[in-house]
């Protein structure tokens, strides 16, 4: 073990570190041997045992499969926290990207349909939607305009012609986060956010044209509108240069107030203040105005891509069929009703490159997913499979109804271009089958598959675990990277 602490066995997938003097509550990871060893080795469990010293922290300090360091929390981290226990708020439990998620859009088409035009129709998304560091877009929205989109997220795309009201029934939260407050967001932020509404920036986000290669649940299946063979699409982004700055201000502010209610850290960047304070409350309204930012950005470049695929495949709306699945957000914090000792209660669950999983039967899953649970979205990176699974009771009983969010990193952005010396994985990919289109090479190498563990590893974790359930298993055909 290179932790300084000893990780038990539970089960194949389970895994806790003891509750030690400074632990308010265990930690638990969701993982197999192998990947265990992985996490050791970037010493991911010790920011899990860390996450266990909050104020407030019920239950457990949770890591899913795809686990890696994070600021403060692993990515992967999940907690949640009592508001009436001195629960807090941590923006190093949310992330710096707010909001980024994914959203798939199912189409009436098959691979044959698009094979012709597929290297013309990823050129057309690349020139349509902006993608890179810093990239701008066509849209320049006014203060006052830019406080609407914090107000009221993907609806206000929808009522300016960016997709259809019935887009908003599959969006988490219906596209729309409430409590946001665009007074509680810096001028700074502002200013980042003017400007890229409807980018998709750089790093780990994409967008992707997938077939559906494999079906493991055809009831479910049905419902989410997916069959064998259908051509998909995948976005992933969040909030870009604003939620970056939201995240920073109140960093800095968090800081403050972590000695102003003498809370006792044994990581700094784990900085934060109770729910109920004007400091916790002004970061939720912040934060929630960047979660709306996010789903309104998503839903702009969603729009874009449709009018692409309309144009270069001269097809009309009705033969396209290309319509929203689900969006889900992987970087949130939220205040949801769940089972605490027996009884329903409010906590404040923390989900750090995780996604939510809710059941069947679950008043926050859609009207026209209910009967089979909430879509989960799983996307891999580049060369490799992408899926959607399906929540579980099992999650609302041990996890907070939360799963998996992707692969996760094994190699840094550096270690990844050092691996990457001397190869192209353009070609590599194009030899597999898969067109990649980027701004740049070092975003291809930095996010080479080499990168990432094993996505059908993860995912075969959360559904041994019974976290979630498979559905469909997607790959890739083409992929713009920032």
């Amino acid at each position: 073990m290179t932790t300084e602490f000893n990780i038990k066995k539970i089960d194949d997938y389970r895994w806790e570190i003891p509750k030690s003097e400074g632990m308010k509550v265990p930690g638990r990871l969701y993982t197999n041997e192998r990947m265990l060893k992985v996490a050791e080795r970037d010493r991911t469990p010790l920011q899990v045992k860390n996450v266990a010293y909050l104020p407030g922290i019920i239950k457990y300090s949770l890591a899913m499969p795809d686990m890696h360091w994070g600021y403060g929390f692993p990515i992967g981290g999940v907690a949640a926290t009592d508001p009436d226990e001195g629960g807090i708020i941590s923006p190093g439990g949310i992330g710096y990207d707010i909001n980024c998620g994914v959203r798939l859009v199912r189409t009436n088409l098959e691979q044959k349909d698009i094979k012709p035009k597929l290297r013309q129709l990823l050129s057309a998304l690349f020139n349509i939607i902006p993608c890179g560091v810093g990239s701008t877009s066509k849209l320049k929205l006014s203060t006052s305009e830019l406080r609407k989109v914090l107000k009221d997220g993907a609806k206000w795309a929808i009522a300016r012609g960016y997709g259809e009201e019935e887009d908003l029934e599959r969006c988490e939260d219906y596209g729309t986060m409430e409590g946001a407050d665009p007074e509680k967001v810096s001028k700074t932020a502002y200013k980042r956010g003017s400007d890229q509404l409807g980018t998709l920036g750089s790093g780990n986000h994409f967008l992707e044209i997938d077939i559906v290669e494999e079906v493991f649940d055809e009831t479910v299946a049905n419902v989410f509108g997916l069959f064998k063979g259908q051509v998909v699409v995948i976005i992933h982004s969040g909030s870009r240069g604003l939620g970056y700055q939201v995240c920073d201000d109140y960093l800095a502010i968090m800081r403050r107030a972590v000695d102003k209610y003498h809370i006792s850290l044994p990581d700094r960047q784990l900085s934060c203040a109770p729910l109920t304070s004007p400091e916790g409350k002004d970061y939720f309204a912040a934060m929630a105005g960047a979660a709306n930012y996010a789903w309104t950005n998503r839903q702009i470049m969603m729009h874009w891509t449709r009018e692409a695929f309309q144009k270069i495949l001269n097809l009309s709306p009705k033969e396209l069929g290309m319509k929203l699945v689900y969006d889900v957000c992987h970087n949130i914090g939220k205040f949801e009703r769940h089972k605490l000792n027996g009884k329903e209660k409010t906590v404040f669950v923390h989900r750090k490159g995780a996604t939510r999983a809710f059941p069947a039967g679950h008043p926050h899953v859609p009207e026209i997913y209910r009967k089979v649970g909430q879509p989960v979205l799983i996307p891999g990176d580049m060369g490799t499979n992408s899926y959607v699974l399906v929540g579980s009771e099992r999650a609302m009983q041990e996890t907070w109804g939360s799963t998996c969010h992707g692969a996760g990193r094994v190699l840094s952005r550096t270690a990844a271009k050092k691996a990457a010396r001397g190869r192209s994985i353009e070609r590599e990919l194009e030899k597999k089958g898969i067109i990649v289109m980027a701004k740049g090479k070092g975003t291809i190498n930095e996010e080479m598959p080499d990168a990432y563990k094993d996505v059908d590893e993860v995912v075969n974790v959360v559904e041994k675990a019974g976290l979630s359930r498979k559905v469909v298993k997607m790959t890739p055909l083409g992929v713009i990277k920032g």
